[in-house]
This record gives C-alpha cells, sequence and structure tokens, in this order.
C-alpha cells in the first residue's frame, strides 16, 4: 500500500529522540522518505556518526508507522546516513594526504572537451595496471563521475575515529571514488557560494579515508575558478594533465589552463596534453578516420607550448555509450580501451621523469 511522504512524516513526529526529547522531524532528523511497492524506505541523518540511540530509534520508527499507518505498513528499508555540514572544517591534520604518492589535476580550459571522460577511465587504465588508485571529483557543480560508475544513489559511509569524521570512498573497478554527486540528488541544481564550495572540496580531501594511493586524480571543473586554487593550496599536486579537443577554440582555452598552472602564483608543472575526440572512427569501418573538428590541433599546440602530447583519444560510439551506462570502455581490450592504457603509460612515464628531475612536491602556497 503506497503512503504520501506528509502521512509517515506525521507517523514518525510521534517518534522522540530519547537524549534530545524532540521528536525526530523536528530534529531534521528524516532526510529521505520514500514509499512504493516495496514499502516505505527511510533515510535518518543523526547530528552524531555515533549516536546511541539509533538502535532505540529505528525500533520505534517501524512500531509507530504500523500503529499509525495501520499492518500494511511495511518498513523496507532505514538508512542511517551521519551528517557531513558543508563548509564547516574540523581540526585539520598535521599532513594532508600522507599515503598518497602522486597527484594528477586533471583539467581542461573549456568546457564539453570529455575532461571527466578521460580522467575516470584514466584512472581504471592505471587500476588495471596494478596501481593503487584514487579518484576526486572536484566538479563541484556538475559532479558527472557518478554517472560514468552507475553510482549515482550511493551514499558515502561516515565513520567517527578520534573526534574526526572519515568519510569513507566508493570503490569500484579497483578505484576509490569520491564525488560531491554521491551527497545531492542527480536532480537538484547545487547553489552554493565559492567559499562554500571550496570548504566542501577541503571535506573530501582531507576526510576522505583514501589510504595508500599511488595516484590520485583530482577532476577538476573546466577553465580556471577557485576550486583550483584551493586543490593547490590544499595539497601538494605532483601535475597537471590538461584535456582538450582538436578544435581552435577548445585550444585557445587550454592555453589559458597551462597559463594557469605555470604562472609563478600556481608553479605546478604540466606533465602533458591530452587530446581528444581528435577524430572519428565508425564501429562498421574502424580503419577509417575523419577529422570532424581538425587535424592534430593538440600535436601543434604541445609544440608550441613545450609540453608533451600524453596521447590522443578517438570520437567513437562505444566510449559515449560507457559513459552513459556505467561501464567505461577502459574495463575491456578494445582499441579504445587500448588507448586509454597507452595513455595511462605516458603518464606513468612523465610521472616518474618529474620526480627525478624536480624531487619532492611540496605544498604550495598561494599568495594575492
Amino acid at each position: 500500500m503506497m503512503f504520501s511522504k506528509d502521512q509517515i512524516l506525521k507517523a514518525l513526529s510521534r517518534v522522540i529522540h530519547p537524549g534530545k526529547k524532540k521528536d525526530i522531524v523536528a530534529l531534521e532528523m528524516v532526510t529521505k522518505v520514500e514509499s512504493g511497492e516495496n514499502g516505505i524506505s527511510l533515510t535518518l541523518t543523526p547530528e552524531k556518526s555515533n549516536d546511541p540511540f539509533i538502535s532505540s530509534i529505528r525500533s520505534t520508527i517501524v512500531r509507530t508507522i504500523k500503529e499509525v499507518l495501520g499492518a500494511d505498513a511495511i518498513i523496507n528499508e532505514i538508512k542511517v546516513q551521519p551528517k557531513v555540514i558543508v563548509g564547516k572544517q574540523q581540526e585539520k591534520l598535521p599532513n594532508v594526504l600522507p599515503g598518497v604518492s602522486n597527484i594528477i589535476a586533471v583539467a581542461s580550459g573549456k568546457g564539453g572537451v570529455g575532461k571527466t571522460t578521460i580522467a575516470v577511465n584514466l584512472a581504471i587504465s592505471l587500476a588495471r595496471m596494478g596501481y593503487k588508485v584514487g579518484l576526486l571529483d572536484a566538479d563541484v557543480f556538475g559532479p558527472s563521475v557518478p554517472k560514468m560508475f552507475n553510482e549515482e544513489k550511493y551514499r558515502p559511509e561516515v565513520r567517527r575515529d578520534n573526534n574526526s569524521d572519515h568519510i569513507i570512498p566508493l570503490t569500484k573497478f579497483g578505484v576509490k571514488v569520491l564525488s560531491t554527486g554521491f551527497f545531492v540528488d542527480p536532480a537538484d541544481a547545487v547553489i552554493w557560494r565559492g567559499p562554500m564550495a571550496s570548504n566542501f572540496l577541503k571535506q573530501l580531501i582531507t576526510q576522505g579515508e583514501w589510504g595508500q594511493l599511488d595516484y590520485l586524480l583530482v577532476d577538476l571543473p573546466p577553465g580556471t575558478s577557485d576550486i583550483h586554487l584551493t586543490l593547490v593550496q590544499e595539497v601538494p599536486v605532483t601535475g597537471a594533465i590538461v584535456i582538450s579537443t582538436p578544435q581552435e577554440i577548445a585550444l585557445a582555452d587550454a592555453i589559458k589552463g597551462i597559463a594557469m598552472f605555470r604562472s609563478d602564483k600556481i608553479d605546478v608543472p604540466v606533465l602533458g596534453l591530452v587530446e581528444n575526440m581528435s577524430w572519428f572512427t565508425p564501429a562498421e569501418f574502424p580503419e577509417n578516420r575523419y577529422y570532424i573538428f581538425g587535424k592534430e590541433g593538440c600535436k601543434k599546440l604541445a609544440e608550441k607550448m613545450n609540453v608533451p602530447l600524453l596521447g590522443q583519444i578517438p570520437l567513437v560510439q562505444s566510449i559515449c555509450e560507457g559513459s552513459d551506462t556505467g561501464q567505461p570502455v577502459s574495463m575491456g581490450d578494445s582499441i579504445t580501451g587500448n588507448a586509454f592504457m597507452k595513455l595511462a603509460e605516458q603518464l606513468i612515464k612523465r610521472v616518474g621523469q618529474r620526480n627525478k628531475e624536480q624531487g619532492p612536491t611540496v605544498k604550495l602556497k598561494v599568495t594575492k
């Protein structure tokens, strides 16, 4: 039997939190209510992750729902999601990400060039090669990583330890993943001011339980923004890769992205360029190449800016389909999958060269 949200909330308003002496609706603990054919599903968000009354509240909810709504009212699921307060910073750890060997910023000057597609498939390729890999979706206002992993409904566990909350990343395809999209409904717009977005990114960096990683890829938003500055202020970035299509208008913005990382204030090594949508290859004619957006634009730019061209990724239907269905092409041994493996090999080579020539990275201090 289906029940309205108002009916369910009215019933839940009779459930009193033993410690706070107020009902759980008034305390705003009930953050999600759904009623379907399988019964009623609830999400509770206690103020503290180690709330000692959660078990008794669960039992009271089940009993109260049946008492108020009748015997047909069935509780299908009660999720407990401890609160992560956007913009509230806890006490900083002395060493941020001590177990991460290399932090790679994945950037683009322009939106729509496939930056996230590259980041996701590159991360998976590195994991397939045996490396410990993390992926942080720092595109706060337009997170698409959850969809590419087919995990839009995933909500991270938050564990309380030593008076600090630790956010547990999703682990899939051998990659540890955190994204703003795991904390907001896919249909909702993220309407935050710059400082709030930056502070939430800091939380994902400092409170994420990343553990030991060989590579942490950070998928940045397009352009140059507060998010980019927040990243280089919070952690020592090993280097950046810039994604572009061969199109002139995209290349013009890629130049700005390279210039930002090379500026005196940022001074992050640019490891190389990645050309996405280099050519179109139809599935029925795999040997044919059609240069829709121009030919070798990134190769020419790489030579001009004195940065390596790490790889060229073709525009093929399987990449788009894999991104939409949560089955990235880098999981298989196709032509496109092998292209991402080659890109991963080039990145590893460049990171090794950079670390050999420039020594250990340090957290950068950005001044006005």
